[in-house]
């Protein structure tokens, strides 16, 4: 039976959102996080392991150093608080991508605590609580095949890859988010987005959604003004800065079905479907009791020097809102135009396609307009749109050196966009230069006087200003590759007429 989910102004008007984001970031260490097996992404499965990460008998952890600095790292960024002591935990349950059907984690004694971080949503500042940074190891990948969905509901059978068990994960939990109100999906988002950009630029991960060194669960429960928070749900692995937002509102919607019909959320586990937007039960979600947290007795406590701390605190880079502010002053925005640039995911492409030798302006334009269309069709982010800064950068210096007009690059452009080269490629093997060579360009100039003798007569008496009309005829037969002030000029010069 299909439900009909009320309208989301409706639900806004009636209901308070309550949010929280677990995020869980691979670190871009050489090595796995107790063992020396390589963490390069890819590669044949079950060929980078050894009998740590696969927790065979008589095997014993070591922790990696360059893991525990980079989750300091990360904590110092987040403002959190750097424990002196902690000390990692065994976390108990069976899954068959779990080697050791435990895993290393860190429990009521993490690393980092207590911060938060700033983001921006409509031009107002929303400080997002960070309740802790732990650092953890990751787990195996589960391949169910032999299905048309890729899960496990309809596959013939199940492999597992323990490349990835292992690898040095850390987990960002936030504090409850109330008060987001109607704007909750989109502080999901934001937030999200600037935790990407702020890892990013310390260097410690690749954050690539896409290959899964950057995956977040959302937490979502509804309650009627002046009532305690609702029952929260978990949309679990949500893969993609627009499907945490998607999923935000998906559950609200949802929630707020149930809770009209007079039903009650379940706190559990939920799937989100890329394709419909939709979630799906996963399993009942455990408490902290399942899962039989006891200190890991393999591994000694951490006790971060103060000093070493505070020498990571004094060599972090230029955080992501204080570039962003620098950049806007340079490439002189106002607080709209940046909040335009920001909506569209644009800092970085245009910054980068400004460092290939664009200018501000050219960049901007390029990746607000022809660009941010064809990703809002397409449904992908812009970044993954098929066009690189450098190719962008090019294609703007075909058009400043009058080799294209904006006619005639949009259309090398979606050359680009397709796979065909790069611009000064298409424009070559597709004949797309402009003709500024008057000799090439006089005959079509001649057959345009030549089939408008009126709007000739104009402009020998005078009447320059007519001499548009004959310039967009010889643009017409030449397919918008002649140069239009070669063509201005010489048709003056055929009419004996001056500007």
């Amino acid at each position: 039976m299909t439900t009909t989910l009320p309208a989301y102004d409706d639900v806004v008007a009636r209901y308070e959102p309550v949010i929280g984001l677990e995020t869980h970031v691979e670190l871009g260490t050489n090595t796995k996080m107790f063992c020396g097996c390589p963490t390069d992404f890819g590669g044949e499965p079950n060929t980078r392991v050894c009998p740590v990460c696969l927790g065979l008998p008589g095997s014993l952890p070591v922790a990696n150093k360059a893991a525990i600095e980079a989750t300091i790292r990360i904590g110092l960024a987040l403002n959190c608080s750097i424990a002196t002591w902690c000390r990692f935990a065994r976390k108990n349950y069976f899954y068959p991508d779990m080697p050791k059907n435990y895993q290393i984690s860190q429990y009521d004694e993490p690393l980092c605590v207590d911060g938060y971080l700033d983001v921006e949503v409509n031009g107002e500042l929303v400080r997002i609580g960070i309740e802790r940074v732990h650092l953890e190891e990751d787990t195996g990948k589960t391949l169910h095949v032999g299905g048309a969905t890729g899960r496990i509901h309809g596959a013939t059978e199940s492999l597992v890859d323990y490349n990835r068990a292992g690898i040095p994960l850390v987990e960002i939990v936030t504090k409850p988010v109330p008060g987001a109100g109607a704007l909750a999906p989109e502080v999901a988002r934001a937030y999200v987005t600037e935790l990407r950009d702020v890892i990013r630029s310390l260097g410690v991960s690749d954050v690539r959604m896409e290959e899964g060194s950057l995956r977040c669960d959302v937490n979502t429960s509804l309650n009627r003004p002046g009532e305690e928070w609702g029952t929260r749900t978990e949309t679990k692995n949500v893969n993609s800065l627009r499907s945490v937002e998607r999923a935000v509102r998906s559950e609200m919607l949802r929630q707020a079905s149930v809770l009209d019909a007079g039903g009650k959320i379940t706190q559990e586990t939920r799937h989100f479907h890329e394709d419909s937007g939709d979630t799906t039960p996963g399993r009942s979600k455990e408490t902290a009791t399942d899962y039989r947290y006891f200190p890991e007795p393999d591994l000694v406590p951490l006790a971060p020097d103060a000093a070493w701390v505070a020498e990571l605190k004094a060599a972090l880079p230029e955080l992501p809102r204080v570039h962003r502010r620098r950049l806007q002053e340079q490439w002189g925005l106002s607080d709209l135009d940046m909040q335009s640039v920001l909506n569209a995911g644009a800092v970085e492409l245009i910054e980068a396609t400004v460092a290939a030798g664009a200018t501000p302006a050219a960049a901007r334009k390029w990746w607000l307009g022809e660009l941010s269309r064809r990703a809002n069709e397409t449904g992908v982010e812009l970044a993954d749109v098929g066009a690189t800064p450098a190719q962008v950068a090019e294609l703007q210096g075909l058009v400043d050196a009058g080799k294209l007009n904006d006619k005639l690059a949009r259309t090398v452009l979606e050359g680009v966009v397709a796979g065909e080269g790069s611009p000064t490629e298409i424009m070559t093997t597709r004949g797309l230069e402009v003709v500024s060579d008057t000799g090439a360009l006089t005959a079509a100039v001649d057959e345009a006087i030549a089939a408008n003798p009126d709007i000739a007569e104009k402009i020998r008496s005078g009447k320059v200003a007519a001499a548009g009309a004959l310039v967009g005829a010889v643009m017409k037969s030449t397919r918008g590759q002649a140069d239009a002030k070669t063509v201005r000029d010489l048709i003056l010069t055929r009419l004996n007429a001056s500007a």
